[in-house]
């Protein structure tokens, strides 16, 4: 529940800004999506104590928020539609949209931006690591035959060190795909750094820069094992 949280009841009050999504100097790679509103729930969405439905909860609606500046630049074109009085002159998307959420996690982001854009297809990459190389392996992957005809969002509540990424970014590219946005809620800099070493084509939205990886790889300081934490498993 979000009363969980212990607030201080008289916090310091920052002063108002205006938001102004953009890249970083050190990341030119990396778009953070510094909403307000974002910043609020993905707070609440990092306290330990915050239990599955909530944190479930919280990641739909800051995807949800972060869509429409991941999608603000898509191309369109215009048509003709009759309205009840006359024709209208309007517009529809140019090209078809493709999610890719990366199992498991990603599936907890791809529900929101399907909510907002229902006409988007679905494709699906699954990632495991190999313990001994430590390298992401693919188990499953089910793409659009026309992939290559649009845009495509990968999705991924956080962006680590970049191999997962690097290597979904990769079977994307082979299945004819070359406009890709990686959609993420918190990267942490090796990670946005990997990504653009590998492919530099690619543009990272997050709501969160953090600090760093740890030995163990985790983003400090992240948000913890965001699939077990959507799914309620340990």
């Amino acid at each position: 529940m979000e009363g969980c949280i212990n607030f201080n009841p008289h916090p310091p009050i920052l002063p108002e800004r205006p938001y102004t999504p953009g890249m970083t100097a050190d990341h030119p790679n990396l778009q953070l999506l510094s909403h307000p509103l974002i910043a609020h729930k993905l707070t609440r969405a990092r306290h330990k104590d915050t239990p599955s439905a909530d944190f479930r909860r919280l990641l739909h609606e800051i995807s949800g928020l972060m869509t429409y500046e991941v999608c603000r630049d898509l191309p369109l074109r215009e048509i003709s539609v009759p309205t009840p009085l006359e024709q209208a002159a309007g517009h529809e998307l140019a090209a078809p949209l493709t999610l890719v959420p990366i199992l498991r996690a990603g599936l907890g982001l791809a529900d929101a931006i399907l909510a907002l854009i229902p006409e988007a297809r679905v494709g699906f990459i699954g990632l495991s690591r190999d313990e001994q190389t430590i390298q992401p392996v693919t188990y499953y992957t089910n793409l659009p035959a026309d992939l290559g005809e649009g845009t495509a969002l990968l999705i991924d509540p956080m962006l680590a060190s970049g191999g997962s990424a690097c290597h979904a970014v990769s079977i994307l590219k082979q299945h004819g795909c070359d406009r890709i946005r990686m959609v993420v809620l918190v990267a942490a800099p090796e990670g946005v750094r990997a990504l653009h070493e590998a492919h530099p084509d690619v543009t990272v939205f997050a709501g969160a820069l953090d600090r760093c990886l740890d030995e163990n790889s985790y983003i400090r300081p992240g948000l913890g094992d965001a699939g077990d934490r959507l799914f309620g498993t340990h």
